[in-house]
This record gives C-alpha cells, structure tokens and sequence, in this order.
C-alpha cells in the first residue's frame, strides 16, 4: 500500500531522502538497527531511572535524613549523654556524628556538592529542618558523604559511607545494558557485511562479465536469496557465452562457405570479354565481400578477446599514428600520458579506428582529445565535414543504417562502423553520443569509467 501525496510533497521527501538517507544497502540496513536500538536504550535507561533508581534513591535518602532527625533531637534533650549517643548512632546507623560550635566550621572544602546523589537527601533535610541550614557534600575520594546541621547556636556534623543513599549496582546496570548493545551491534554489522559483500561481489561480477572480463573465482556465498540470485547469474552467463560462441562459429563457417563461391565468381567474372559487364560484376563481388567481412567483424567484437590492462594513451597515440602515414591531416591531445584499465585492447583499437576513419572519410581535419578524469576517461574525435543531421545521429547506431544521401557504395562503408564502435563501448561500460563539432561537422564523444 503506498500512500498517495502531493507532487510537490514527493518531490520535497525525494530530495530530503537523497540528502541524507545513506545510499548504500549497508548503512541503511545500519540505520534500521542502530536506530531502534538506540530508542530502546534511552527508553530503558529513563524508565529505569524514573522508576526504580529514583525511588530507591529517594526511600534511602528518607531513611538517613529519619535517623540524623532522631540523633538530633536526642542531643537537644538536656543531660543526654553526648559520647553514648556518639556510639549508639556508630553501632546502630553507622553514622559519625560531631557536635562543633558555631565560631567553628567543617572543612567543607575537602567536599563537593552532587545535586544527582545527593538532591533527594538534600529535600528530605529541608523538610525535617525547616528552622536550620543544611548541607550535604561527598568527599573527594567519593567514598564519604558530609551532612551538616547548623543551627544559631550549634552545628551537627554527621559523616557516613555514600552508599548509605547511593548503590552503584545502578550504574553496573546501565555499562552492562550498554555493553551487551554494543556487543550485539557489532556480531550485527560483521553479519551484514558478510551478507552485503555477497551481494556487492555479485554487482561486480555482473558488471564485469559486461565488459568482458570473466571472474572464474566468483563463487556463490551468503544468505539463501542472494545464492540463488548468484546461480542464476552464473547460468544467464554460461547461456550467453554459449550463444555467442555458437553464434560466431555458425558465422565462421557461413564465411568460409560464401567465400568459396565468391572466387570462383570472380575468376568466372575475370574471364568476361566484354569490359564494362566484367567490371560491375567485379564490383558487386567486391561489395559482397566488405559487407561479408563487415558483419563478421561486427559479430567479432563481442566475443574472442581476453581483457587486459590497457595504457589508452599508447593506444590512442599509435591509432592516430596510423592515419597519419596514411596521410590524414589529424591533430591530437591529452591531458595524460598513462592511464591504465581492463579492457579488450583490439575491441578498443577497431572503435576508435571505425570512427577515424568515418570522420577521414568526410572530412578534411580531425581532432582527438584524450582527457582522464579521477574514474573516467574521455574520448572526442571531431571533424569538419558535412556533419549528420541531429534527427538520425541515433539511427546511425543501427547495424547497416547508411546516410544515403553521404554514404553511398563509393565510400566503401557498408553502415556497421558506429554499430561495432557503439558495441564496443558500452560492453566496457561506457556511452557514446554525437553532438555539432566545433570544426562545423560531426563530434563523437566516449566516456568510459576507470
């Protein structure tokens, strides 16, 4: 059930969703059981405290308040016995009791007030003194608690062991609720982790069968669901492998049966008397040919060829090396002079070749900027000649689309090289996409990640 809201409220959840909800499976799976953890321990602690902390607290701050009253009231008595009632109050309460005139003072200094320990005592002193100052102080050693008594004339001093209102059982709950959480936590995220890289080495292996790259040590591993999501990948990929090589083998052996007929039509069209027939008969030949050798070398690109590390800019540098022996007045550039990466190294090297030679073909100048970025690299190769008009530079991605009106069977093209470029690319994970150049004609842009 998903409820329904205002477009301009989704819009503001999304963007407040992408700016600070985690993007990974890990930390967002973390937010789901720190936070209700967290929840559960502030609630718990706040009960506990409000509840059983607060009135233990508070019944043993009444009990020691109830007995420095009675040893009080007893020293106001007359002829009381102030060193029996000394060693009544020390046998009976465990309280030292001190009797100090009121020219004299307690080193209060050696002592420190504690409004969280000794608040609920302080109250109770208040109350059963409403004539007299009180105060209340724990020794630095924070073993000994201080009660004062002062009236005009007197003051009691009253010493006793702090855990006669405080039990530091109460603070061992708290390290160890908190300890277990913590430790639970942990054994949560080296769980997740185990659960979570099974699933990011299963993105990985995805990602590089696309380019080409065949991690035979992949092995499923991890919960129930994503072995079975990891076996279906292994299949999926053991039937496209299969396909494919059957595929090109199918087409190796169409190849050499066509070209077996091929010439011997040529030899045949060879032996023609009349000049002008023998030459377009030799010309159709030819033509079946490239577009033969075109096809196979479309199919070729997909499979055959190992993954290996590249240095594109060598590769990029011996490509336009190349044409210009040939004599093509092309101009080259790079931010670079190494940048390495797996790859098909003769896939690369037919793309980039395919699309100089288009822009050869129907240009005059050509330009080729190598630029690498932090996780990508960028390919431009721009032309000046008449360009291809923005409403097909998709279709020309299409296996055998030709541009008539520019590409005719003069040119020798027979509509495939953007189609093995375009192939070639995105196999590596890349794109592809053609823009107006800055030279007037056409501007091929690749991008493919690091």
């Amino acid at each position: 059930m998903h409820l329904r809201l205002s477009p301009k409220i989704e819009n503001k959840l999304s963007y407040w969703r992408l700016k600070y909800l985690p993007r990974t499976l890990f930390f967002r799976t973390m937010l789901l059981i720190f936070v209700p953890l967290i929840v559960v321990q502030i609630v718990s602690v706040v009960m506990f405290f409000d509840g059983s902390w607060s009135r233990m607290g508070r019944k043993l701050s009444e009990s020691l308040a109830a007995e420095i009253a009675i040893i009080v009231n007893q020293a106001q008595q007359k002829n009381i016995d102030w060193k029996s009632l000394q060693n009544d109050a020390v046998q009976f309460f465990g309280i030292r009791a001190k009797v100090l005139n009121s020219e004299n003072s307690s080193r209060y200094n050696e002592y420190h007030e504690n409004k969280i320990v000794l608040g609920f005592l302080e109250r109770e002193l208040i109350e059963l003194f409403p004539k007299a100052k009180t105060w209340t102080g724990i020794s630095k050693d924070g073993d000994t608690l201080l009660v004062s008594v002062k009236y005009e004339n007197v003051t009691y001093e009253f010493t006793c062991p702090k855990k006669r209102i405080f039990s530091s059982s109460v603070f061992m709950f708290v390290v160890w609720m908190v300890g277990t959480s913590i430790l639970l936590f942990l054994v949560a995220v080296l769980f997740l982790r185990i659960q979570v890289r099974a699933i990011s080495d299963l993105a990985i292996a995805a990602e590089n069968f696309g380019k080409g790259i065949d991690d035979k040590n992949f092995k499923p591993y991890g919960s129930v669901e994503v072995r079975k999501a990891a076996i279906a990948f292994i299949k999926m990929k053991e039937r496209i492998q299969r396909q494919i090589s059957e595929r090109t083998q199918m087409l190796a052996g169409v190849s050499h049966d066509l070209r077996t007929p091929l010439t011997r039509m040529k030899l045949q069209a060879s032996m023609l008397i009349d000049e002008n027939e023998k030459s377009e008969f030799l010309s159709d030949i030819d033509e079946m040919e490239k577009m033969l050798n075109g096809y196979l070398a479309f199919v070729k690109g997909e499979t055959g060829e190992n993954s290996i590390n590249i240095n594109m800019s060598y590769l990029m540098e011996s490509v336009v090396n190349k044409f210009k022996l040939l004599g093509v007045n092309i101009d080259f550039q790079s931010n670079c002079s190494e940048v390495v990466f797996m790859g098909r190294e003769q896939a690369l090297r037919r793309a980039i070749s395919n699309i100089i030679s288009n822009a050869s073909k129907y240009g005059k100048n050509i330009g080729v900027v190598l630029t690498v970025y932090n996780k990508s690299l960028e390919i431009i190769v721009e032309d000046d000649g008449p360009g291809i008009p923005e409403e097909k530079r998709e279709d020309v991605f299409k296996a055998f689309y030709r541009l008539e009106e520019s590409r005719n069977k003069e040119t020798g093209g027979v509509g495939l090289g953007l189609s093995i470029a375009k192939d070639v690319v995105t196999s590596h994970g890349g794109s592809i996409k053609l823009d107006g150049a800055s030279l007037g004609g056409l501007k091929v842009i690749i991008n493919i990640p690091l």
